[in-house]
């Protein structure tokens, strides 16, 4: 049986028979969306590696007790569940997260991108930490909401539920960082190609 066809429910399905190989696909299917979106909240490699394992972990246990009911949500149950305990290590640390590249990682390292030559490469890769330092400079709850939107491919019905907030809420907070944003193009003279 070929599990890479297989959607996520049915390959939870065969994981609780007791297939190993369906649970592998379904991890090898999401862990990309999900340890991104966590860094990028977290902005520490180890951190981020720690609260992915436990994301993992609890995704395990709960399928295992037979409490999954989010038929057909799978990323996006296991988002939320990434994204609280996000919440909950920014609690314990008290702080809020900061979106930027580190030496050893960069989102748009992970991103599919057809570039044609170094021209094209070099101005795209200078035209993403332009954005990055946009982002970074944003407001927490707004900068929180274009991680979630752009980087986590999220609706604006999920972030609210995420974040709980109502949905005019994530709305507004992702006009006010487009403002802001374009605020600080006008001001910084910023020019993005």
């Amino acid at each position: 049986m070929d599990v890479k066809t297989l959607n996520d429910q049915k390959l939870i399905t065969l994981y609780l028979e007791g297939e190993e190989r369906a649970f592998e696909e379904l991890l090898s299917r999401h862990q990309q969306k999900i340890y991104t979106s966590i860094y990028l909240f977290v902005k520490d490699q180890a951190v981020a590696e720690d609260i992915f394992q436990e994301v993992f972990i609890k995704i395990i246990d709960t399928l295992r007790k037979g409490k999954y009911n989010h038929e057909g949500k799978f990323l996006q149950w296991a988002m939320r569940i990434a994204y609280n305990m996000c919440v909950d290590t920014f609690r314990r640390n008290k702080r809020r997260p900061i979106v930027s590249a580190t030496e050893t990682f960069d989102i748009f390292d992970v991103l599919q991108s057809n570039e044609v030559n170094a021209e094209q490469g070099l101005i795209r890769s200078q035209t993403h930490d332009k954005v990055r330092q946009l982002v970074d400079a944003l407001p927490p709850e707004q900068r929180e909401v274009v991680i979630l939107r752009h980087y986590a491919d999220m609706s604006f019905k999920e972030i609210a539920k995420l974040t709980r907030v109502s949905i005019n809420t994530a709305l507004g907070r992702m006009r006010y960082a487009l403002i802001n944003m374009r605020k600080m193009i006008e001001e910084r003279q910023i020019v993005l190609q």
